[in-house]
């Protein structure tokens, strides 16, 4: 009796010498997710929400991570800013859960930002406003480029094509307006100057008098700057209208279900992009060139043509599992360091090289300029 006592007594102080290494045997890392899966965002938290279920479903029927398996948790929130934060809340308190991933938009992200600061629970967000990461926020992270860098790939490529006078158009969501204050602020940089700047909801169904208006203007290109279908349909009546000037998109479209609702009107835009759409083009010396079509690989086989979107949730999620490799535990602050060290992570988006003053990680170079024709993508020479 006294001899096991005494065992015990060198168990409990072995756990208590290295409980990261005892806890990790028995820990389950939980993992919530609030993401745009049905409503106008559906195109973007869809493939999200199937890629992180099918890698975690893959990383368990492995072992887990390095033993730890992962418990998942996710809410729907349609892409509404107040069922956004009710899921948030409840992922914090009644789940509590040990990492977030979302949300989808730029406004379900921002809508959050402060419950999770509060809360201290690490949070890599898959939308794409610069607000997010700027200013840093110690919880929370990103995957997606910003609009910013968007922006700029997009007036690179413009002034390269001798272009000075351009027309603007956004929608009345986060990241749209988000990506319209970039677009005006950048401008003077690239010495371009915007003669229109036009607007619309994200849910009418005609811009034809927006359209009319730059038309009228003395543009030699459009920027329009938002997602979902309304980018669409402001392609389709530039088109309609007769209008032959280049135009650009933004990241928000990276998706073949934005060719498919533009159609012909789609051909000659050009939008900047991950290097995912294009994985099939790129030189077999590129260092993402692998991991994009394994992602791709794995995501068309089980659920048809992939998009960039579920490519930001890709990387969210193994920059988790990275930082839980790292430290061998499921606690939050922890896990959060790992997330602000990874450096050199190659993945979907770009390699990430992230620090105490950037939540992103991400270059400028990470973005490919891109171009439809034929139905198709083709990368911008």
């Amino acid at each position: 009796m006294l001899r096991a006592g005494k065992i015990l007594i060198v168990l409990c102080a072995m756990v208590l010498l290295c409980p990261g290494r005892w806890a990790a045997a028995a820990d389950t890392l939980k993992i919530g997710s609030f993401l745009a899966v049905t409503g106008p965002a559906s195109f973007l938290g869809d493939p999200e929400l199937k890629t992180l279920q099918m890698y975690i479903d893959k990383i368990n029927a492995q072992g887990g991570i390095d033993g730890i398996k992962i418990d998942f948790v996710h809410y729907d929130t349609k892409a509404k800013a107040k069922e956004a934060k009710n899921f948030v809340n409840r992922l914090i308190k009644k789940d509590r859960v040990d990492v977030i991933i979302g949300g989808s938009t730029s406004g379900n992200t921002i809508a959050v930002m402060d419950l999770v600061e509060r809360g201290r629970v690490p949070l890599i967000s898959l939308a794409g406003s610069v607000k997010i990461v700027e200013p840093v926020r110690k919880w929370i992270f990103k995957t997606p480029h910003t609009d910013r860098m968007a922006a700029e790939k997009i007036f690179q490529d413009i002034k390269s094509r001798g272009i000075t006078k351009v027309a603007l158009i956004t929608g009345n969501g986060g990241f749209d307006k988000s990506g319209r204050a970039q677009c005006l602020a950048l401008a003077p940089k690239y010495g371009i100057e915007i003669v229109a700047d036009e607007k619309y909801g994200n849910s009418d169904t005609d811009m034809t008098t927006q359209v009319a208006k730059i038309r009228a203007t003395d543009a030699q290109a459009i920027i329009n700057f938002g997602f979902g279908k309304a980018p669409a349909i402001v392609t389709k009546n530039i088109r309609q209208l007769g209008i032959k000037l280049p135009l650009y998109q933004s990241h928000g479209v990276a998706s073949k279900k934005y060719i498919e609702l533009a159609g012909e009107a789609a051909e000659g835009v050009r939008l900047p992009a991950a290097g995912l759409i294009v994985a099939d083009l790129l030189p077999d010396s590129d260092p993402q060139k692998r991991v994009l079509l394994r992602y791709k690989h794995d995501y068309e086989s089980k659920f048809g043509p992939v998009s960039t979107f579920g490519g930001h949730a890709y990387d969210a999620l193994f920059m988790v599992v990275n930082a839980v490799r790292s430290c061998g535990c499921t606690d939050r602050a922890k896990i959060r360091d790992g997330i602000e060290n990874t450096s050199g992570f190659v993945g979907t988006g770009g390699i990430f090289n992230m620090s105490p003053t950037d939540h992103l990680g991400l270059g400028l170079d990470s973005f490919r300029m891109v171009e439809i024709k034929n139905g198709n993508w083709t990368l911008v020479k």
